[in-house]
């Protein structure tokens, strides 16, 4: 036995060829194998019919060589090997046809002057047949499988996925000079089966701004899809996104009950059925300096079934379960531009210059001409306010320190604190008397200070108890998400650079200033401070519309049983007097004349906020409480006449009274 194995190893070359060939092959299967996780199934088609190239030109004799596929199945990938001697094989032209009538250039006039061929095609090799070397003779013997080259073919064979496996395949031979021979020894035509089970999931990435200035604020939206053709529900689905460096993550919406840990960048999907999507939208801002171009990948990290064409977490950046997207960064950032403020009846300006605030006190109340009362109500949790002499004493209070850049200095409302916990909170309430169209104010020095504090302003607003939501303009030290603005950089006391402008664009009754940290504040920040400066209030406007309907209450004939406005019948009216806008309207009175032919019903006038609560009893006369109770109503003659003390904003009033029909 010790003898016979150097014998083994020196056997001849075309042994030695043989086996070395086998190995690789085993070798690439096993590989296939763990890749592609058995994707697909490969069926295998031969045709051994030995037949002469003919020399007459591809005009001529053409050799057909055909495949009956028997069973019909949808296709995911198509191979082709062939084995045929030929001079000069770059005389050869070979096409591959499918049943479905698709021809594909398998091999075009190429592949140099050597002879023969002994190659299996394929869209994945690593070299096209065009790169085949050009005098090498390919080897005869033994024969294949396994082919001696593994090429790419003239034209991709991807054209025939997804078509049906089922009828014949004609692989076409022709000599296109006519000077060399060949004959045809052998075809293998290799078919892989797309699967019964399989999800085909796919991923796409795109970043809200591709050429974002340092600190601003950009997102990123990540869609992960099961496709519809999809055999199989997908379950257990990850995505793994790890954020890159120049990306500073602040937040994130993940939907369809899906989570996103974004300190390890997993994305938890779940299950998606077929058709089915989710996303993932990350927010964050720009921390790459001026100039960087900063690459975010994603890739699908598990699914429970087989994918059709790629492989989770193989860190693949050319499936379409991976996604990359890229943002370069263009400059520092500038500081925004607030929307302008329209006010059909004007502005009103509540300025703190000639007003007082005793230095600590927590609520206040100012007279703004042509509105009234104005409240702010200010309270904190998770720390203290602070005294300087500088910021006004004990704070809130009244100062010219912090100047927003302003020159000469105005005064605003400090709120110097020092933060206890991240958590700590100032909380501003601006309650107005009534509505406004829209409203704006600055609030100065919101910014950042390294190792201490990160300032943190959400404004919320509210119109007759429904929520407002307004608009938040950036300084060059803070960014906005939303309605949240966020210091990132340092602002001098008297610079402009911490600024940031609220724009209420629509009705608002009250303006709610939450102050605190942001995420990147350490967990005791200590002190810091924000400024609220003047308010300009859009003058109240009131907008009255009146409109009037009727019904029949009943009839002598049918009672109130779907009575009919017939003689003798009972019809009641109502008007509604609406004022949708922010002001008050105030000493509203309306007439109406009775309708031709009817009777007032004595005592039946009633007012309320709508047609159907109209509950008030309101006498015919036009004296007594009730005509200011806030309404009154009255008829004389043919004329009711009707009124109210008051219509706020977003209000109704309505009147109703009923006749019978002479």
């Amino acid at each position: 036995m010790g003898k016979s194995f150097p014998r083994l190893c020196i056997r001849s070359a075309p042994a030695i060829w043989l086996v070395r060939h086998w190995l690789l092959l085993l070798c690439a299967l096993c590989w296939l194998a763990k890749s592609d996780q058995a994707v697909a199934q490969v069926n295998q088609y031969t045709n051994t019919t030995a037949g002469a190239i003919d020399d007459t030109t591809c005009g001529g004799t053409v050799l057909n060589r055909d495949f009956i596929v028997g069973t019909g199945y949808t296709i995911n990938d198509v191979n082709i090997g062939i084995l045929l001697t030929h001079t000069y094989r770059s005389d050869l032209r070979i096409t591959l046809r499918s049943p479905a009538g698709t021809t594909i250039n398998v091999m075009l006039n190429t592949a140099g002057e050597g002879d023969n061929l002994n190659d299996l095609f394929d869209d994945e090799a690593a070299t096209a047949i065009a790169a085949h070397d050009a005098t090498v003779t390919d080897p005869i013997t033994p024969a294949p499988p396994p082919y001696s080259h593994s090429l790419r073919p003239s034209a991709a064979l991807t054209a025939f996925d997804g078509q049906n496996s089922l009828g014949t395949w004609r692989l076409s031979i022709c000599d296109s000079v006519a000077a060399d021979v060949g004959n045809f020894l052998r075809a293998d035509l290799y078919l892989s089966q797309v699967p019964a089970s399989f999800a085909d999931l796919s991923l796409t990435k795109t970043v809200s701004n591709a050429a974002p200035t340092f600190g601003a604020s950009i997102s990123y939206t990540l869609v992960v899809t099961n496709a519809a053709a999809s055999a199989l529900t997908a379950n257990g689905v990850t995505v793994q996104d790890t954020l890159p460096a120049g990306f500073t993550y602040v937040s994130h919406v993940a939907g369809g009950g899906s989570t996103f840990d974004a300190g390890t960048g997993v994305w938890s999907v779940g299950t998606l059925a077929p058709a089915a999507t989710r996303t993932l939208t990350i927010t964050g801002t720009v921390a790459a300096t001026p100039g960087a171009t900063v690459t975010n990948s994603a890739e699908v990290s598990a699914s429970s079934v087989i994918d059709l064409d790629s492989t989770p977490n193989n860190g693949s950046t050319t499936e379409d379960d991976d996604a990359q997207v890229s943002f370069t960064v263009t400059g520092v950032r500038i500081a925004g531009t607030p929307p302008i403020l329209s006010c059909p009846a004007g502005t009103l300006l509540h300025d703190w210059d000639p007003l007082t605030w005793t230095a600590g006190s927590l609520d206040n109340s100012y007279i703004v001409t042509n509105l009234g009362s104005v409240r702010f109500l200010v309270s904190i949790s998770g720390g203290v306010f602070l005294s300087n002499a500088g910021f006004g004493g004990q704070n809130p209070a009244l100062q010219t320190q912090v100047t927003g850049g302003f020159g000469p200095a105005q005064r605003s409302l400090a709120q110097l604190v020092n933060m206890t916990s991240q958590a700590g909170l100032v909380t501003t309430i601006v309650t107005l008397p009534t509505g406004v169209a829209g409203a704006q104010f600055r609030l100065f020095d919101l910014d950042f200070g390294s190792g201490s504090f990160a300032d943190k302003v959400t404004v919320t607003g509210s119109f007759d108890g429904g929520p407002v939501t307004p608009v938040l303009t950036n300084g060059v030290v803070n960014y906005v998400i939303g309605n949240t603005a966020i210091g990132d950089g340092a602002s001098a006391d008297t610079s402009a650079n911490g600024n940031v402008v609220v724009t209420f664009t629509s009705p608002v009754d009250i303006i709610t200033i939450t102050y605190g940290n942001h995420t990147t504040a350490p967990a005791n920040p200590g002190q810091q401070a924000i400024a609220v400066h003047d308010f300009t209030f859009c003058r109240p406007v009131a907008n009255l519309s009146v409109s009037k309907i009727s019904s029949v209450v009943s009839d002598p004939v049918n009672g109130v049983t779907n009575p009919k406005a017939i003689p003798g019948a009972v019809m009641q009216y109502c008007i509604t007097i609406t004022n949708p806008d922010s002001g008050t309207a105030a000493g509203v009175a309306i007439a109406d004349a009775l309708p031709p032919a009817t009777s007032f019903v004595p005592g039946s006038i009633r007012s309320g906020s709508s047609c159907g609560s109209a509950a008030t009893v309101e006498d015919d006369d036009a004296a007594g409480a009730d005509e200011n109770n806030p309404d009154g109503a009255s008829i004389g003659g043919s004329l009711i006449s009707a009124s109210s003390t008051a219509i706020g904003p977003n209000s109704t009033r309505a009147f109703t009274f009923q006749v019978t029909l002479n």
